[in-house]
């Protein structure tokens, strides 16, 4: 079976994801777990295939579809985002906790993916994109003939 997968390159990255594993099993996905922090940093993704296509469904709240951009190079889709700040007026924050963010997260496609055919929709702040499967490697129905 054939599916899309989280694309990791060698980087530092990586190696923190273990170091976060590893305070999970101690801590689980507590506020003081380093995985916590992290965790809200990094769009949550959901992926589902059915017989044409892969869905890939990213929850996006706060973003403008303006700010978000996705990419395809050969068998890599990269989505990524930052957030603009707006300056509505003049005023001296006491207090300023919403900050705007960045973030990019890459997936590998997988072979019988079509990386020409990918549509995108933006929602009530989730993404969505329809990965079509390519037509030669989608299941056929031979009939048999009587001789």
């Amino acid at each position: 079976m054939r599916t899309i997968s989280l694309f990791r390159p060698n980087t530092i990255q990586n190696s923190l994801s273990d170091f976060d594993r590893y305070f999970e099993s101690f801590f689980g996905d507590s506020i003081l777990s380093p995985s916590a922090a992290i965790n809200r940093q990094i769009p949550a993704v959901d992926i589902s295939e059915n017989e044409n296509s892969y869905i890939l469904e990213m929850d996006l709240p706060g973003f403008d579809e303006k700010e978000i951009d996705v990419h395809v190079d050969g068998s890599n889709l990269s989505i990524s985002s930052k957030q603009s700040e707006e300056k509505k007026d003049e005023n001296t924050f006491i207090l300023k906790e919403r900050k705007t963010s960045t973030f990019q997260r890459s997936f590998k496609l997988p072979e019988n993916a079509d990386s020409q055919a990918v549509n995108a929709s933006f929602k009530n702040g989730v993404l969505s994109l329809e990965i079509k499967k390519r037509a030669e490697t989608q299941k056929r129905l031979i009939q048999i003939n009587a001789a």
